[in-house]
């Protein structure tokens, strides 16, 4: 890409993305391509990265293991659903998964977790996310039974409606009164040792060691 388009790129980017500065933007940008490896822009082809790039940073980078939510956090990049991450997809994504507002994190994980995308997550979703993300210890027991009781309590815990389910309304208002509730079902954000070293590693001001 050349320098005014990457200029042009940065300060749109910049404008509108709340929790970068021009410098981290840049930065950011700079990494996709790097990601992306050397494609050329044609014409009507989109330039991204796809599912399993995408996972692999999640993997590498953050610590992510469960496939399932890695997925869904892919779709909460990915909002044009077109299978592909762009460069400003990954700029407001990251925006968010690395220094979003309280807000911000709910609505993102609150997406990731409503596997069906119909506004609720279900006593089935809950199920199917706590099974995949929780260890399978070998014991006599059957594991799904204690899975079971393990979305029971989280309903009485978190679905103040009573309605079987959880809406966001009920969501927002357990996270707000315990914020360990904000990945119930799942890491889908990264670790603050993880945002640290991804941030120390892509924030590297080249003109730092110039200054007197």
């Amino acid at each position: 890409m050349n320098r005014k388009k990457l200029q042009k790129l940065t300060d749109s980017l910049t404008k509108n993305c709340k929790h970068f500065n021009k410098f981290e933007v840049k930065c950011l940008i700079n990494l996709f391509y790097n990601l992306v490896g050397d494609v050329t822009e044609r014409q009507g082809v989109v330039v991204g990265l796809d599912r399993n790039a995408f996972r692999n940073i999640l993997h590498m980078t953050f610590g992510m293991t469960d496939d399932m939510i890695m997925d869904r956090v892919f779709r909460g990049f990915d909002k044009d659903n077109d299978g592909c991450i762009t460069v400003s997809e990954w700029v407001y994504g990251l925006s968010v998964f690395l220094r979003g507002t309280l807000e911000e994190k709910m609505k993102y994980c609150f997406a990731v977790f409503d596997l069906n995308g119909d506004g609720f997550i279900s006593k089935e979703e809950m199920f199917h996310m706590l099974k995949n993300s929780l260890l399978k210890q070998p014991s006599e027991e059957d594991p799904d039974e204690g899975i079971k009781d393990l979305v029971e309590i989280t309903l009485r815990k978190m679905d103040h409606d009573h309605d079987g389910k959880l809406s966001f309304a009920d969501y927002e208002q357990a996270v707000r009164e315990e914020t360990l509730l904000l990945e119930a079902f799942g890491p889908c954000l990264p670790d603050p040792k993880s945002q640290k070293e991804f941030e120390a590693q892509v924030f590297k001001d080249p003109n730092e060691f110039n200054e007197v």
